[in-house]
């Protein structure tokens, strides 16, 4: 029986990074060699030096919104904070909600800009999945239009208890970053400059991009002891038809596939379940755990990552548990930064 209980460890709160590096390369990079566990300390920036000439990257350009919700109930005015997750349907809103006392479907909320002043009005019109609410805004655009107009950036509350600063908009937000659509950023991804993507194309390594909307479930701890009982989140991702002929060209010249984060991780995961690595494009709930046969990742760059999440089970998984415990071991005894801005680890 898969337990929980594994992919547990103390992770020290000081470790937890609460402001990002001024130069993202400079990040910290724990490498670590699966065949036979050696590990290194080294630097994000050392990457052309450790990847081969004809391996590719692949990365997750989705673009993160601003997404954390701030106003007052229109009836009550009390206080009343949010974070907007997808838009399901058409003018629709799936969120998180937290304020005082119960909200009843058909109650409105006045959502605030940045500067304390009203904007439009937002109708709880149902309940969602996983506790989550549907609402439907007073006034007419996208869900992206209207975030613009109201939304904070959606730094986890494990940063400065997710109180974003002005600065925080800019760099919690991949230099690639295309597609909107993410609650929470693919954090691997934070780590790379122009100037590093360059000289990584200088050397022969390619790219490629595949799109995951991160959801916040992605970050929620495991709350059942059995792995088999946990219900996995969906999330939209995309694999196009260009990264599918990336990923088999670099493989006929013998280059590796580099995901960079677990999003890219699932995203090529799913589009490969049928055997193969074939377009796709709409929603995955693949849960990557134990007994699963890695068909389209051969190294993984990562973040160091929450005790007891489905993140660490992926980690685990593709790594072996007993060497990802030693390597978080390492990280931790040597200092390194944790979480969304903090180091990173390549398993190679």
């Amino acid at each position: 029986m898969p337990d929980a209980d594994a992919y547990d460890y103390d992770l020290p709160r000081e470790l937890i990074a609460q402001e990002p590096l001024a130069d993202r390369s400079a990040a910290r990079m724990l490498v670590v060699r699966r065949s036979d566990g050696a590990l290194a300390h080294r630097h994000v920036r050392d990457l052309g030096e450790l990847l081969r000439p004809d391996d590719l990257l692949v990365v997750n350009d989705t673009r993160v919104v601003p997404a954390r919700l701030e106003g007052r109930r229109e009836k009550t005015g009390g206080r009343w904070e949010g974070l907007w997750l997808e838009s399901p349907a058409d003018g629709v809103w799936r969120l998180l909600a937290h304020t005082r006392g119960r909200v009843a479907i058909g109650e409105r909320v006045v959502l605030v800009d940045a500067d304390g002043a009203d904007r439009f009005t937002l109708e709880m019109t149902g309940r969602g999945p996983g506790g989550t609410w549907l609402a439907r805004p007073g006034s007419s655009g996208t869900a992206e239009q209207l975030l613009g107009e109201v939304g904070r950036v959606p730094l986890p509350g494990y940063i400065r208890g997710g109180d974003a600063r002005a600065d925080d908009l800019p760099r919690y937000q991949t230099v690639f970053a295309r597609h909107a659509g993410s609650a929470a950023a693919p954090t691997a991804g934070l780590h790379f400059t122009p100037a590093l993507l360059a000289a990584l194309a200088d050397r022969g390594i390619g790219m490629a991009r595949v799109t995951l909307h991160v959801g916040i479930d992605t970050f929620r701890p495991i709350a059942v002891d059995n792995l088999d009982d946990h219900p996995m989140h969906s999330e939209w991702c995309d694999c196009p038809p260009e990264t599918v002929a990336a990923v088999a060209a670099a493989r006929a010249r013998g280059g590796r596939v580099i995901a960079v984060g677990t999003t890219a991780v699932r995203t090529l995961e799913t589009a490969a379940a049928a055997g193969s690595l074939a377009p796709w494009s709409g929603p995955t709930s693949l849960f990557i755990r134990p007994g699963h046969t890695f068909r389209a990742v051969d190294c993984l760059l990562t973040n160091f990552h929450m005790p007891r999440t489905t993140l660490m089970v992926l980690v685990s998984t593709f790594a072996g548990r007993e060497l990802v415990e030693r390597a978080y071991a390492e990280a931790i005894a040597e200092r390194y930064r944790f979480l969304s801005y903090g180091d990173c680890v390549l398993f190679g």
